[in-house]
């Protein structure tokens, strides 16, 4: 790894921009360092890697983020970001009924989980368990908004009395997270996965 004092900025000409006004080097960067968390690990992967992957030297990623940690933290937004953002929409189009908006949340989040999105696998649980503090909580943090939507669409089930919302809430989010490490493609869809899994939980419930 090249070291911090020693950086590389990007020359100005070289940099450029995307749709959205944003640098796309250091969209590049995500993308690639993502790629490498979720098929090496984070420990696994080097800033050299990533540097490698983009055709920028090591030196020059210090430009767009002060070390590996702040880069994980910025891929782990981002892809947060994006299955939020993929599920909210999905819920939009789903109508009033509470079942529905759930079942359609789900879809969502299992199509990107499960799709070729390579942000997905690293805002699982089971990519930040081996993290310490204050990077785990961190990571925690960016996911809590994106559950905190679940709490607001499981909190509006018709569960019978005595149900445990949060219970319900946690074994379905615990449900659809694991599929990524047993889902094989070509078998089901992800979002038919996902209807059939909400109805192996409202089933018992009705």
């Amino acid at each position: 790894m090249t070291n911090r004092g020693t950086r590389t900025a990007e020359p100005e000409a070289r940099r450029k921009t995307t749709a959205r006004g944003g640098d796309s080097r250091r969209q590049d960067l995500l993308e690639a360092a993502a790629r490498r968390f979720a098929s090496r690990g984070y420990e696994g992967t080097s800033i050299r890697d990533i540097a490698r992957d983009v055709g920028m030297l090591p030196g020059s990623i210090y430009y767009h983020f002060t070390s590996k940690e702040e880069l994980l933290v910025a891929v782990h937004k981002e892809g947060v970001l994006q299955v939020m953002e993929a599920v909210r929409k999905a819920v939009s189009k789903a109508g009033d009924d509470p079942w529905d908006r759930l079942t359609a949340a789900a879809e969502a989040h299992l199509e990107a989980l499960l799709g070729k999105n390579e942000f997905s696998p690293v805002v699982t649980p089971q990519f930040t368990r081996g993290f310490e503090d204050p990077l785990r909580s961190t990571l925690i943090a960016q996911r809590d908004e994106y559950e905190a939507f679940f709490v607001s669409l499981v909190n509006k089930l018709p569960l019978p009395s005595g149900t445990s919302r949060q219970l319900f809430r946690l074994a379905l989010l615990g449900s659809l997270n694991w599929t990524l490490t047993w889902y094989r493609p070509g078998r089901k869809k992800p979002a038919t996965l996902a209807r059939q899994m909400i109805g192996l939980y409202r089933k018992p419930l009705e």
